[in-house]
């Protein structure tokens, strides 16, 4: 009999572009699937349309959050709700290839996470042209330090398999819900990819990620520092982790990212980081020079960034 697969999918007033989503999971060709839906207390007419799928649908199960928690907690809580052994994380505005599930489910065999490409559609469904291995390298392997500074492995993407669970949960407070499955799958075994577009990745105004970087860029000084204390806690979760291959790298990084942060700048941090970036920055799409410049950047501390 095939593995039971469990869909995860969290909304939160997603009702412009939910129900053309829910139809691509009703059309997957793999049938052996339960789709957990978990909504973040929505104030539009999100959770009607749930319902009303549920109740035709026996294999829908739909709960909902009293007060909003965050897509990295929802996700969370609709992970530890799924009962499938893989199980398959869905966002509530994109478009799913009808053979998504059946070819990931073929793909992951030994792996402990097995993801694909995905071409970027605008709100109204018109294809940019565009797939996210033409922004990011995407990686295969065994290396999670690959996921410390980058991710190429967004969330609508991924299928894992339950044991990931194990370490995964909870998500830890920094980082995003994707990046740190990622890196928990490659720090137990290996992940892989399809070479395929599977999902039709929606951008408007409400995504999470800003893959296209069209929002705005300026920021206050209170935004400037906080990716930087962020990073600093990220690397100290990472740290924890990691088995004896990369421990000690990713402590290193993780006291020179804290040292760095209460100075103008660290260079140190910076050269750690371009001395190792066969491991550390394989996902990340530049030329040497932008990689080195990439670095460089890096060991800006939190003074330097209050006065830039």
């Amino acid at each position: 009999m095939k593995p039971l697969v469990s869909i995860a999918l969290c909304t939160f007033n997603g009702q412009a572009h939910l129900k053309p989503q829910l139809e691509t999971l009703l059309q997957q060709s793999y049938s052996n699937l339960e789709i957990i839906v978990i909504d973040d207390a929505s104030t539009d007419d999100t959770y009607a349309i749930l319902l009303q799928y549920a109740a035709k649908y026996p294999h829908f199960k739909v709960y909902r959050n009293e007060r909003n928690k965050g897509y990295n907690r929802n996700f969370e809580q609709a992970l530890q709700k799924c009962s499938g052994d893989l199980i398959a994380i869905c966002d509530q505005d994109d478009l799913w290839h009808p053979k998504k599930i059946e070819k990931q489910v073929e793909a992951i065999q030994g792996h402990q996470l097995i993801y694909h490409d995905s071409e970027l559609i605008d709100a109204q469904g018109k294809s940019l042209q565009l797939r996210m291995s033409q922004k990011f390298n995407f990686y295969r392997g065994t290396n999670p330090a690959a996921f410390l500074f980058i991710n190429c492995v967004s969330g609508h993407s991924i299928m894992l398999k339950r044991t990931v669970l194990d370490k995964a949960l909870p998500f830890p407070n920094s980082g995003h819900y994707d990046q740190w499955l990622a890196f928990v799958a490659a720090s137990q075994g290996s992940i892989d990819y399809l070479d395929e577009a599977l999902v039709y990745y929606r951008q408007h105004d409400s995504n999470a990620t800003d893959i296209l970087a069209t929002k705005s860029s300026r920021k206050s000084a209170k935004n400037k520092v906080a990716p930087l204390l962020s990073e600093s806690n990220w690397l100290k979760t990472c740290r924890v982790l990691t088995g004896s291959a990369y421990h000690g790298l990713v402590g290193q990084l993780y006291q020179l990212s804290a040292s760095r942060n209460r100075s103008y700048c660290n260079l140190q941090y910076a050269g750690k980081i371009w001395w190792n970036r066969t491991l550390l920055l394989p996902i990340l799409k530049k030329n040497a020079l932008s990689k080195f410049f990439y670095c460089l950047r890096k060991s800006w501390g939190v003074p330097m960034k209050r006065l830039l």
